[in-house]
């Protein structure tokens, strides 16, 4: 009985914590304004301008197979293993 009314109360404040979303678009406080514009923008940022982020935050991947085989280029940075000096065994 105890795990039922445990579930239950998680369930409810699941949902209200939920109810609690944004209802309207973001506004500075009352008496603020947005962050100054940058000295190249011609007018300053929206809120959801500032709340975007920028692609290099978030790159998109590149999932391209290999389909066929391709010759690789010679790399002169792909030097042979140095010779090991002989020493005591």
């Amino acid at each position: 009985m105890r795990r039922f009314a445990f579930l239950a109360l998680a369930l409810a404040l699941a949902l209200l914590a939920s109810a609690c979303g944004l209802r309207e678009p973001l506004q500075p406080p009352p008496g603020q304004s947005l962050p100054v514009a940058p000295a190249a923008a011609a007018e300053p940022p929206t809120a959801e301008a500032l709340l975007t982020p920028p692609p290099i935050a978030r790159p998109e991947r590149v999932d391209e197979l290999v389909r066929r085989s391709e010759e690789r280029e010679d790399d002169r940075f792909d030097l042979p293993p140095p010779d090991e000096p002989e020493g005591p065994e």
